[in-house]
């Protein structure tokens, strides 16, 4: 029975390695962002100031295991192997739903899973003792859990989202009040005391939170004891200090220092303080079975006090777990991913949006639109002409291709954010207040964001939208912790080993999957069909240019249009829902296209408008062949799944007939502007006619079929609106062709 235990302390071990490697992914969200986000320091200086908060906070985190001890459940009301099956089911769920978080790049808290996994397996395990017992009813399940707390944890959460966001715009609008986005005036004579105030405040963070009950805060707490306005007092003088000598004498940006610092504190007080939510459970599984082999008591007899007392993490332990969450911030993909969720998220210029608009995040937007149009309207228009001055951007002229390599927000932007997180978390630890750093910090860039007006008219129902989708995916995350370490705890309870053994394959192999699934979507595959921008300057480069992108649009409209009528013909889903899926690909990248337009019509020469006309006109055809195609794949795929009357022999053959004549007709126009061997345009317009009355003949057999022969409306329907997009699918080459065989004749 004990190498049972022993293997389980074994699995809980490797366990443990996978959650540091998992959690620090997800966490480095918390730290990395503003630093990234602004580009003030390189990327490898980046890590390597993160890293050594990380490892230094990971040394300072002894004593912060007791959460996972007794701060959730009541270790004295359970024996040694319910203990054991708690641990067990926590681990295992922790490593999956972090995981599942990091393969869709959102942010979430590793606190706040930590706890609801530990409160639903303890609780599960609660309500088996009682069922057992007849003394006991279901109302005494507070004698295994400490209940008080969980009001206390979702409070925190719902007050750390409001205050935070509330905090980080409010400070935000004023600091770009007075510094607008052109500060580098300004900063010559308040840089000094912009960098005192927010190194002060960082600094206050660092010895308030992120050294706050780790062994070397005990040597300083005499000192610190009731003066906390003197070390406040003196930070503030010598970071001014520091400030005015380093802008003097280095003459550069002191926001940089404060990006750093900053960054080094959130990271330190992440490794301090977060390292129980990946440590802590096993090493109480740990000191549990060191207890239970030395007590020689059964392991269903033996009651776990041990638990309740402290005990300090071992210094060769938070070694090795350092090393591991450093090499982590190095070369983990995943905590890349969730960090560029935040940072597209907060990005102050356009970018390509990641979350699609709901109807919540669209009804936010119209009601804050509506009252901000209010707001103006009662105010004088010569104060808001001022306030609009103070926000008015330098204008930058960069191709649009170029854009992701501005910073994404700049260096005062990525100060508030790093100082107004750490003063809003050290001040709810001195209140002993409980909270989330992810919660904070992801909801301070998010304010700072709106305040900054980054959020305009043109994104905001997108970041609205996503900002919604990692607030969900929060409260989601307590529930599903909740829920899926009770089922993990109740499978182990009735399975045992042999169910411990199914589920670590079953983790295996979801993260395994997890691992392939998210390296695949994060692989640039170069596909050779794919639309590309164009860049030329002058009309007839844009001409050459554009016949690549009409060559492939045509190619793939083609194969597209054949296999939904072979679908058709053989009631195929599955090649009816490839054709959708290839439609919708190809219309997001026309769109990509049209929304590059702004870019393309800056960068144009000034004697080259005409290319922009040309150029405009084309997308137009693009995008109504497109449409055509769409409309036709859905109608399909909309009557094989609804499972009606499949087309009559008459209507495929006369479909197949278009679908041959078409196919032949399109790979001459695919040639042609493959080759660039605009001379044949001629010849293919010849045949406009032709075509049309083949749609024609097509359309008047159908009615002549439907006076006599027909019953069924939904077929007739599904026929004649195939025939007629894919005559305006037609209209639209003939259209495209037209315009090209104007301009690339013009000189």
């Amino acid at each position: 029975m004990e190498n049972v235990y022993l293997l389980m302390i074994i699995a809980l071990v490797i366990l443990a390695v996978a959650d540091l490697v998992i959690g620090v992914s997800n966490d480095a969200v918390n730290f990395l962002n503003s630093a990234i986000g602004s580009k003030a320091i390189p990327f490898k200086g980046i890590l390597i100031i993160a890293s050594l908060g990380v490892f230094i906070g990971a040394g300072f985190s002894s004593g912060m295991m007791e959460v996972a001890r007794s701060g959730i459940f009541n270790p004295a009301a359970f024996t040694f192997d319910e203990v054991m099956i708690i641990f067990m089911a926590v681990m295992i769920t922790d490593i999956l739903l972090l995981d599942f978080f990091n393969t869709i790049g959102l942010p979430t808290s590793t606190t706040v899973s930590i706890v609801f996994e530990l409160l639903g397996a303890a609780v599960i395990i609660g309500l088996i003792k009682i069922g057992s017992s007849d003394t006991e009813t279901f109302s005494q399940i507070t004698n295994y859990i400490n209940a008080s707390n969980v009001p206390r944890i979702i409070s925190g959460i719902g007050l750390s989202v409001v205050i935070a966001f509330t905090c980080g715009s409010v400070i935000q609008y004023i600091t770009r009040l007075l510094f607008t986005f052109q500060s580098e005036r300004k900063m010559k004579y308040f840089g000094a005391l912009f960098g005192g105030v927010s190194l002060t405040a960082i600094t206050y963070f660092i010895f308030i939170k992120g050294l706050k009950d780790t062994p070397f805060y005990l040597y300083l707490e005499p000192y610190l004891q009731g003066s906390h306005l003197g070390l406040i007092g003196v930070s503030f003088i010598i970071w001014t200090v520091f400030s005015q000598l380093f802008i003097s004498i280095f003459k550069k940006d002191v926001l940089i220092i404060v990006i750093g610092v900053g960054t080094f504190g959130l990271a330190l007080a992440f490794a301090g303080n977060d390292l129980v939510n990946f440590l802590g459970v096993p090493v109480a599984a740990y000191h549990s079975y060191i207890d239970w082999s030395t007590s020689g008591a059964a392991p269903t007899e033996y009651m776990m006090d041990g638990l309740l007392e402290k005990v300090p993490t071992e210094p060769g332990i938070l070694f090795v777990a350092g090393i591991i969450m450093v090499l982590t911030l190095w070369f983990s993909k995943k905590a890349r991913t969730v960090t560029e969720t935040e940072i597209n998220l907060s990005r102050q210029d356009e970018a390509q949006e990641k979350f699609e608009p709901n109807l919540l995040s669209r009804v936010i937007v119209r009601g804050s639109t509506q009252a901000v149009a209010f707001v103006e309207s009662i105010l004088p228009k010569s104060f808001l002409e001022k306030i609009s001055k103070r926000f008015e951007k330098p204008v930058i002229t960069i191709s649009g291709d170029k854009t992701v390599e501005l910073p994404a927000f700049d260096n005062i932007r990525a100060s508030i954010n790093l100082t107004v997180a750490g003063i809003l978390i050290a001040t709810a630890t001195t209140m002993q207040l409980p909270l989330s750093t992810t919660y904070v910090t992801f909801m301070v860039a998010m304010g700072t964001s709106l305040a900054d007006r980054a959020w305009g008219r043109e994104s905001a129902v997108y970041r609205v939208a996503g900002v919604l989708n990692v607030i969900g995916g929060w409260f989601f995350t307590a529930f599903i912790a909740f829920t899926a370490a009770g089922t993990m705890a109740y499978l182990i309870y009735i399975g045992g080993p042999t169910m411990i053994a199914v589920l670590l394959l079953v983790a295996i192999f979801l993260l395994a999957r997890n691992y392939i699934s998210h390296r695949k979507k994060n692989t640039i595959v170069v596909d050779s069909t794919s639309l590309k921008k164009t860049e030329s300057r002058t009309v007839q480069g844009i001409i050459q240019e554009s016949a690549e992108n009409i060559s492939h649009v045509v190619s793939r409209s083609n194969k597209i249009y054949t296999d939904v009528f072979r679908g058709l013909a053989k009631q195929e889903m599955k090649k009816l829902k490839k054709s959708k899926k290839g439609v919708k690909k190809l219309s997001d990248e026309v769109d990509e296209l049209r929304n590059h337009i702004f870019y393309f019509i800056k960068n144009l020469d000034e004697k080259s408008v005409r290319g922009s006309n040309f150029y405009i006109i084309i997308l137009g055809y693009l995008t109504d062949m497109v449409k055509s195609l769409d409309n036709i794949s859905k109608a399909s795929h909309k009557h094989v799944n609804n499972n009606h009357k499949a087309l009559k022999f008459n209507q495929i053959r006369d479909l197949q007939e278009v679908n041959k004549y078409l196919e032949a007709y399109l790979i001459e126009i695919e040639e042609i502007f493959k080759n660039k061997q605009f001379d044949r345009i001629d010849s293919v317009l010849s045949k406009k006619e032709e075509v049309f009355a083949i749609l024609l003949n097509k359309i008047e057999k159908q009615v002549s079929r439907t006076r006599t022969e027909e019953s069924s409306p939904k077929n007739t329907a599904l026929y004649f609106s195939i025939l007629l997009e894919t005559k305006d699918f037609v209209n639209a080459i003939m259209n495209l062709l037209q315009e090209y065989q104007m301009s690339y004749k013009k000189p």
